[in-house]
């Protein structure tokens, strides 16, 4: 699984929402018998999402990824995160109401009209390093 500990603030928080529509997603169609930590698709889509979150140029800033001017997955695993999200996306109110409802209140706040520079957390992680 991904080291989610290079995430913090908001953006750990999308990953484990992400994580939490994609268990939901793998239950529901039998990608594996075992749980979601062994579908390797699964885990596979998580990485994606986990290393493109760590590098989005608006950091904790980030918008919501229906509503950000940046497309940073490739369109394929962009289709598979839109189906994802579609069919976990209602599910989630009962399992993780706090985490559907925070998702909502997300989708809500404006995306800012320019990209920061060098604030992705991958970024501030190497700055850090640099300095320290």
């Amino acid at each position: 699984m991904a080291n989610s500990e290079l995430l913090s603030g908001k953006l750990l928080r999308e990953y484990q929402t992400i994580a939490a529509m994609v268990e939901i997603y793998c239950k529901a169609h039998k990608h594996n018998a075992n749980p979601v930590s062994d579908c390797q698709e699964c885990q596979d889509f998580l990485v994606y999402a986990h290393t493109k979150l760590d590098r989005c140029p608006y950091g904790q800033d980030k918008p919501t990824c229906n509503k950000c001017p940046v497309h940073c997955y490739k369109p394929h695993v962009k289709a598979k995160a839109r189906e994802i999200m579609v069919f976990a996306g209602p599910k989630m109110l009962l399992p993780h109401p706090i985490m559907a409802i925070r998702h909502l209140f997300s989708e809500r706040t404006p995306v800012p009209e320019t990209v920061p520079v060098e604030s992705s957390n991958r970024h501030i992680r190497k700055n850090r390093n640099k300095q320290g």
